[in-house]
């Protein structure tokens, strides 16, 4: 009975360590991040829209130094709700990032109490990628001299003239209702999907007015197409100094500044974050991204996760005053 009894335990000592063994071996096989697929990057936009293209000139040198493919995942919809919605779900392994605006970053959860997503709570900085004032931009059925002449007009007509953004509580909502508010205009808000859209509407006349950001507009207003009238930071764009900004033309401590941060999921590892961080900074102190940005009239920020942090906080702050006061609410 005792040579049996020995025989069993010997059998279970062999099994757990063959067990522990095999367990440390598979261990040691499986790859470090981010060897083991592909990175997704979603772009919570259409393609050809400013974070469409930060993203796509982000991914390159991203994945040259990580040594793995980033692909371009556009995921647009609902003010750029939907594909943030869709990181914050994905799996906290360092493969599922996120490039996107402050729109469903700050004032999505301020319009939108049932959102599926907190950013606060679900998502964590990598940190701050771009920034750029928008700009007043004015459709091809409207001419004026300038921001007084246009007020003049779009008050005259009462309230029949149309604006457009790329979403209800994004920064181009937000800041023209910030002016409409401080300039007594009535003017109906049109949502699109994206920039592409809403400058094709500007084009077409369809829409009289629009905040976005120089990039995307530039290229028509240097050909007479459009108009701009003014920028809507606290001084001017060294690469726009013609234009003035709302705070020269009477609107004092007018701002509504557009940026964009890299995110990932709430659970990454530190150690993942803390190497995207790194190469995020390397990447936007490097001579070609920023000459990429400043060709969208966009600055290359690369801050830390804090800073990117406190300015979400800040940001939601702001906005939340300006939806108040403005009286704009969720859909």
């Amino acid at each position: 009975m005792a040579a049996s009894l020995n025989l069993n335990s010997r059998r279970r000592l062999l099994l757990a360590l063959a067990s522990l063994f095999g367990s440390k071996a598979a261990s040691a096989a499986d790859p470090v991040w981010p060897a083991a697929r592909p990175i997704k990057l979603i772009v919570p936009f259409p393609a050809g829209s400013s974070p469409d293209l930060v993203a796509r000139w982000l991914a390159e040198p991203l994945a040259a130094a990580l040594g793995q493919v980033v692909l371009i995942d556009n995921r647009p919809g609902a003010g750029g709700n939907i594909g943030t919605g869709l990181a914050a779900q994905a799996a906290a392994d360092g493969y599922t990032l996120l490039l996107t605006i402050q729109g469903p970053l700050v004032t999505a959860p301020l319009l939108n109490p049932k959102l599926p997503y907190d950013p606060l709570r679900d998502l964590r900085p990598i940190g701050l990628v771009a920034s750029s004032p928008n700009m007043l931009v004015l459709g091809a059925g409207v001419a004026a001299r300038d921001c007084a002449d246009f007020v003049r007009q779009a008050r005259a007509q009462r309230g029949a003239w149309n604006y457009g953004s790329v979403g209800n509580g994004s920064a181009s909502h937000l800041a023209m209702e910030s002016f409409k508010a401080r300039s007594g205009l009535a003017m109906t808000h049109v949502p699109y999907a994206g920039f592409p859209q809403v400058l094709n509407a500007l084009l077409s006349g369809e829409l009289q007015a629009a905040f976005m950001v120089p990039g995307l507009a530039m290229a028509q207003v240097r050909a007479g197409k459009l108009q701009a009238l003014a920028v809507s930071s606290l001084g001017r764009v060294a690469s726009l100094p013609e234009l003035p900004t709302l705070v020269e033309l009477g609107y004092p401590g007018f701002e509504a500044i557009s940026w964009q941060a890299l995110m990932a999921p709430a659970r990454t590892p530190n150690a993942v974050v803390e190497r995207l961080s790194a190469e995020l900074l390397r990447i936007c102190r490097s001579e070609s991204f920023r000459n990429k940005l400043l060709g969208l009239y966009f600055s290359a920020q690369g801050t830390a996760p804090e800073g990117a942090l406190n300015l979400m906080r800040s940001d939601r702050q702001h906005w939340a005053q300006v939806i108040k006061a403005a009286g704009v609410r969720g859909d």
